[in-house]
Order: C-alpha cells, then structure tokens, then sequence
C-alpha cells in the first residue's frame, strides 16, 4: 500500500483520481493537486470515493511542489498536468528522492516542439538518485508501445514496419471542440507531420498523407500522417523497424474549422498586443472552446486505437493488429468523462500500480516498453480497457 500524489486535475485527472480510488489496496491515500483547488474538491467529491485529499499547487513553482512532496511524503508522483510542467515536476521528484510517472513528454512552452530528448537527460540524475521516472504511459503514447513491446516479445523475430492508428469515431453534438486540451492538440497538429524510415525521419506537411482506413465496429475514416512522441522512442527501442507511422482520424468539418483558426491567426503562440496587454491568441482560443472535460454527456460512439504491424515469425511473414475499442458513453458513466480522458487516464493509473507493486522496476528514465509488458496485459481489460487481436488480416498499410 501506497501513497500517490497526482498533479492536474483535468479529464485525464479525474479518470486517474476515480480508478486509483477504486484500488485501495495499492493507493492507499491519494492527493489531488491542482493551481484550481476547487476542480480538485469536484473530483474528490463526484468520484472519490471518500478517500482523495485536494491541495493548491502551482506546478510551475518547483520549491511549492518540493514542499507539498515533502509535506505528504507519496512513494509516486503521477504527472498530468501540462506538458510545460513536466521538468519542473521532474526536477521536485528529483530533489526529494520521489518516483514519477507521466502521459506526454515535455514541450516549451514558447515553441510548438515536443520530443524526449530534454527528459532522457535526466536518465543518470534519477539513476544516481535511485528512483523511477515512467514516460508517456497514456494511450498514445502508452498503451500503443506497450502493445508493440506485447508484439515483439510474443509474436516476431523481427518487426519491420509500425502503423499506429487513432480513430475518434464519436460525435459529441458541438460544432468544433478538441477532446484534450485545446493549447496542446492543435499546437500538435498543426505543425509538420513526420515518420520513421530506412534509418532517417521523412517530414512531411500537415495532413499531407491521407488513407481511409477500416476501424472496428467504427467503419472506414479518412486518416492522415502526423508526428507522434512515441515514435521516437519506439524506433530507438526496436531498431528493426525499417518504417514507423502515426495515423489520426478527422473529419471533414473539424479541418475546416482549423484551417480558419489557422488563417485567422488564431493558433498563433507568439503574444499580441490586445489594449495594451500581451496575449496569446491560442490561449485565448482556448478559453472560449467547449472544455474537453464537459463533453461527456451524450457523447456518442466509440475510440479505436491500436498498433497493425508487419515483421518475421520463423522466417515467414507475419501481421498483427492489436487495437482497444472505448465506448464514451460507458467512460462517461463510470467516470463522468469521455472516452478520450478514460483511454488515457486508466493506463496511467495501471502504470502507477505496475511501480507500486513492483512490476516495473529500474533506477533512471525509461519509457513504458522498456518494461516487461505481460502484467499489464494481464489488467489493462478488467481495468476497463480489454484489448482484441487479429493475426494475418489485411493492415491496409
């Protein structure tokens, strides 16, 4: 039994809050932490179970977050707040000998860049300090590598060619809303798109590369090529790869509504001059955009994500497509959030139990498919997240 200190208190943050307080044989007390305490007092409430305590942080300010650590003393620090807050997170788990875990890799926040390296260097600082940090350990990047470290341990010699496919096939009634942060989805999308082959990144621009794909129980979607972070760390860590792609699903109205955003200037993250006062007009956006985590009720339909993969199994070719269906409605009724939050809540809460009870183990930085991938398998379903396979389909890629 454990103490957990999770940072952020969001869609991600709630699922993560209402499936740790489900196991109180791991998490024995939770701290929700959040810069708006009173989001934290509505988690604690509507699916706490009784058992999350709430506090005030800025997880900007390294020595608040060093204080609150030291004050509740957690043996885990589960990141979900920003992507900005990563370093500064990291740097007071670092000071106070404390694991962490988080869900998406750092980003500055002045440039639409994300990529591990800034995180990787802290590799020797936690090993010197003899504790853990768990990268990207979301869906995707998450559960999708660590469906590719399942493949590679049980079903080829050699893996030669990753799609990671991402369909949202649900409709949740409003005319244009992103289903996570506002700031980060469309600084993500919007920049060149980018994958993995013969030995070299190919960048390509935004939505350049198009193919309708087949989703289960979903039917056929337009995808397009983008850059996604676990790219980067999966073609590090199976160098077989000859080709490593991410594919997303859009409607047809959802790009028109970003192509304005972007032609009226609203995606810029430099600061304009508004009545005397800086502002940025993505931040602004933001504020005026439904709030992901509202987008529950009568949320319809169902997310597919997955990993279709070409490789050698005793010397003849093989496919494999492993993939998760979640359904909105049912994430809402468990959690009272949609299913974009519930696909990566539920996985970080269960990378928290595999550090916690000592399935994951190792002293530095790694990301989730540098662990054994078997215990998680073994949960992820009855946590709410059962996976499907199929062997020798057609992968359309």
């Amino acid at each position: 039994m454990s103490k957990v200190l999770i940072i952020g208190a969001g869609g991600v943050g709630r699922v993560v809050a209402s499936k740790c307080a489900d196991n109180p044989e791991v998490f024995s007390e939770i701290l929700l932490a959040s810069r708006t305490v009173s989001k934290c007092d509505v988690i604690a409430k509507e699916v706490g179970k009784g058992r999350i305590k709430t506090a005030s942080l800025n997880a900007d300010n390294v020595a608040a977050t060093v204080a609150l650590i030291k004050e509740f003393q957690p043996e885990l620090v589960i990141n979900v707040a920003l992507p900005y807050q990563d370093l500064p997170i990291m740097d007071a788990c670092l000071e106070t000998g404390v694991n962490y875990l988080d869900t998406a890799n750092y980003e500055p926040k002045d440039e639409a860049k994300f990529e591990y390296s800034w995180q990787w260097a802290y590799h020797d600082r936690f090993k010197e300090k003899g504790i853990m940090a768990v990268l990207g350990c979301g869906f995707d990047p998450g559960v999708t590598s660590i469906y590719t470290a399942h493949a590679a341990k049980h079903h080829f010699d050699e893996m030669h060619y990753l799609d990671i496919v991402d369909c949202n096939g649900g409709d949740h009634g409003k005319a244009f809303a992103t289903n996570f942060n506002p700031e980060i989805n469309i600084r993500e999308i919007t920049q060149n798109g980018r994958y993995w082959e013969n030995g070299q990144w190919v960048e390509t621009k935004p939505f350049e590369i198009k193919k309708a794909l087949n989703y289960p129980n979903i039917g056929a979607r337009n995808s397009y090529v983008l850059y996604h972070e676990e790219l980067e760390s999966l073609t590090k860590n199976f160098p077989s790869l000859k080709r490593a792609r991410f594919w997303m699903t859009f409607g047809d109205e959802y790009l028109t509504h970003l192509r304005v955003i972007e032609n009226i200037g609203m995606s810029r993250i430099d600061p304009v001059k508004y009545k005397g006062v800086d502002i940025i007009p993505l931040e602004f956006l933001k504020e005026v955009l439904p709030n992901p985590g509202d987008l529950g009720d009568n949320y319809t339909g169902e997310t597919s994500i997955g990993c279709r993969i070409k490789g050698i199994k005793d010397g003849e070719e093989k496919t494999y497509y492993v993939w998760n269906n979640c359904s909105h409605k049912k994430a809402f009724e468990e959690t009272g959030t949609q299913g974009v939050s519930y696909t990566t809540g539920v996985p970080a809460m269960l990378g928290a139990m595999m550090v916690l009870t000592g399935k994951w183990k190792g002293e530095g930085v790694f990301n989730v498919e540098e662990f054994n991938p078997d215990p998680f398998m073994e949960k992820i379903g009855e946590h709410g997240l059962p996976w499907n396979e199929e062997i020798n389909g057609d992968l359309e890629l």
